[in-house]
């Protein structure tokens, strides 16, 4: 019965995952007031149809079934530098006259690191069993062949 219950819901869950993908799909914003522009048009809403997702075999512009047009904003344009005034960020570099006063050489600094290994430790001596010869019993030997 568990087998079953199981089967049932996980073929379930695969059929709802395959269906959010391939029909038209409610626009909703995640944040309040935070408007969803899809190609120059506020989405928030509407009703979006087309191919999304990894399903897609190729490119389509999705249809937007309501919403509105949103003017492009008109945003300024910095280039620095284009009128020739001096850029107002960055590294101020000031050339020092020649005969200056140098300052006193630094002290001369060394350090160095080095790394090895452990020398190995030494095997202790280990002496092998001793050999026990086994016994000869008395009596005559037997050949031990299979038979055919």
């Amino acid at each position: 019965m568990r087998a079953a219950l199981t089967v049932a819901v996980w073929i379930g869950s695969a059929l709802g995952a395959a269906a959010l993908e391939s029909g038209p799909q409610i626009v909703i914003p995640g944040r309040p007031g935070v408007p969803i522009i899809i190609n120059g048009r506020d989405a928030s809403y509407a009703v979006i149809e087309g191919d999304w997702g990894l399903a897609r075999g190729n490119h389509v512009q999705p249809t937007i079934f309501g919403g509105r047009r949103v003017p492009p904003l008109n945003v300024g344009h910095y280039y620095p530098g284009a009128t020739g005034e001096q850029v107002g960020y960055g590294r101020l570099e000031i050339e020092p006259p020649e005969n200056r006063k140098l300052p006193k050489p630094a002290e001369s600094f060394h350090q160095s690191w080095s790394a090895e290994s452990a020398p190995p430790m030494p095997q202790p001596m280990v002496e092998p069993p001793p050999v026990i010869l086994a016994p000869e019993l008395p009596g005559p030997r037997r050949n031990f062949r299979p038979r055919n």
